[in-house]
């Protein structure tokens, strides 16, 4: 009887939830505006780009990629904060999103509580690359050459703060290492920074790395993944290379104003799953290095304070500032 009973319930429940889900339907009444808070062309803004037409069939309104690059992604980040929680303003953020709580003090607002989580999309990892002319052919090679000349290996990134910056950072604490720190202003110019031998490492996107790898440009040394990434299945993880659990990389997800109604982010979190799961994105994931990894607003919303514990305490430790 009480097994009966609690089987009532759970459909109470589960029947109630779709009802919820059901009235969140339809919700578009005008173009929805996706913000992209980086520049045309980048890996956020080409993803975007990939999703709105399909997003737009299942809304039945055009959807609008708005792009305000600025600040680490703080400057579209603002302006979606401020807008009307009803689903017409969404930001395609990335896992600056919270890294950048730590390094901005005085931002205006609050990376978790002015915003409503809605869905994770994807994540990729780094890959750890040297110019040929380094003497190392494995990541503790790179590191036992900088624990003997402490600040010799230099490294590029795409500006300080960036995630190509951070992770090194992590990695450097976690290896007890000095390593020389030379940002650029975004991955294409500290791409061909590298590609000259002016920089001796990097930890870049796959976008870059993988062709630059294959051609003999650059060697690999490692990816920084949980698993080996597809693309290079002959490169180990970092965790592989020494350092058990290790596991960092850049990933994209979706948030809305604060106050979003949690049917109505449900429902989102669920069209954009839907959009992702099409052989379409599959393959336009897989070229842009990434790997599809959906969660819904509770578990993304999760994620986001970890990961803004977890990134401060590496900003802290690493006596980075950026204002």
């Amino acid at each position: 009887m009480r097994r009966r009973g609690m089987l009532a319930g759970l459909g109470a429940v589960g029947l109630a939830s779709a009802a919820n889900r059901a009235q969140a339907q339809g919700w578009a009444r005008r173009p929805v505006r996706l913000v992209v808070p980086f520049p045309a062309g980048g890996p956020p803004d080409v993803l975007g780009r990939a999703m709105a037409e399909a997003l737009a069939a299942r809304w039945g309104q055009p959807v609008v990629i708005d792009n305000r690059p600025g600040a680490g992604g703080n400057l579209g980040a603002e302006h979606v904060a401020r807008s009307a929680p009803d689903g017409h303003t969404l930001l395609l953020c990335a896992s600056s999103h919270v890294q950048g709580s730590a390094l901005f003090h005085n931002l205006p607002f609050d990376p978790l509580r002015d915003f409503s989580a809605v869905a994770m999309l994807s994540i990729y990892a780094l890959v750890a690359i040297v110019h040929p002319s380094v003497p190392v052919q494995t990541l503790a090679e790179l590191v036992a050459l900088a624990k003997r000349e402490p600040g010799r290996v230099t490294y590029g990134s795409t500006g300080v703060g960036t995630p190509t910056h951070l992770v090194v950072e992590l990695f450097r604490l976690r290896a007890g290492i000095e390593l020389t720190h030379v940002p650029y202003g975004g991955a294409a110019p500290a791409q061909t920074a590298i590609l000259a031998g002016q920089v001796m490492a990097m930890f870049n996107n796959p976008v870059l790395s993988i062709p630059a790898i294959r051609d003999g440009a650059l060697r690999g040394l490692a990816t920084t993944g949980a698993a080996r990434m597809p693309q290079l299945p002959d490169l180990p993880t970092v965790a592989e290379s020494g350092y058990p659990g290790f596991e960092a990389g850049t990933w994209y997800g979706v948030l809305a104003p604060a106050g979003l109604p949690a049917p109505l982010a449900e429902s989102l979190a669920d069209d954009f799953d839907a959009v992702l799961a099409t052989p379409q994105m599959r393959g336009r994931l897989a070229t842009m290095g990434m790997l599809r990894l959906a969660e819904g607003p509770a578990p993304f919303a999760a994620r986001l304070a970890a990961e803004l514990e977890s990134w401060s305490r590496v900003i802290r430790q690493a006596g980075i500032r950026m204002d």
